[in-house]
């Protein structure tokens, strides 16, 4: 969360704005950090917020796995849009303890040590940031990933 937006729900919590002033100021500073990513402090087009994250698998040239039924797998190309990811991270708050629970002893069991209810969208922005500027790749025996933001 911006500075700004921090400032104007406080001034809204200390009682010195009214909702609507608070709406108002939150759409100007909205409108203000938009143009802020379309442009840059001289005009000049400066890169946009990434919207998707693209996972692509691929098999290793001249590598074949061998499993039983099948000597050969297919390529993953997939792209997930931020905004989707963001959702499920909100929803990931309304999931029942219980339930969350389960969800976590399964991914522990996987060998990821994970706590789906702490779980934020700050978490998500970083790895956003992280990514904006890199790409990610795997070099596996069989497979060659590639996890980027565009």
């Amino acid at each position: 969360m911006s500075e700004n937006r921090k400032k104007i729900l406080q001034m809204l919590a200390d009682g010195k704005i009214n909702v609507d002033e608070a709406q108002r100021l939150l759409a100007l500073v909205n409108s203000e950090t938009e143009g802020e990513n379309r442009t840059g402090s001289v005009g000049q087009k400066t890169k946009s917020a990434p919207r998707y994250m693209h996972v692509i698998v691929e098999p290793k040239p001249g590598v074949s796995r061998e499993n039983g039924k099948h000597d050969h797998h297919g390529k993953v190309n997939v792209r997930v849009p931020f905004g989707l990811i963001r959702a499920g991270i909100k929803l990931a708050t309304l999931i029942p303890s219980d339930a969350a629970e389960h969800v976590d002893k399964a991914f522990k069991e996987k060998g990821f040590s994970f706590n789906i209810r702490r779980l934020k969208e700050e978490d998500l922005e970083e790895l956003v940031t992280a990514l904006q500027d890199s790409e990610i790749n795997v070099d596996t025996e069989y497979e060659l990933i590639r996890i980027n933001a565009e």
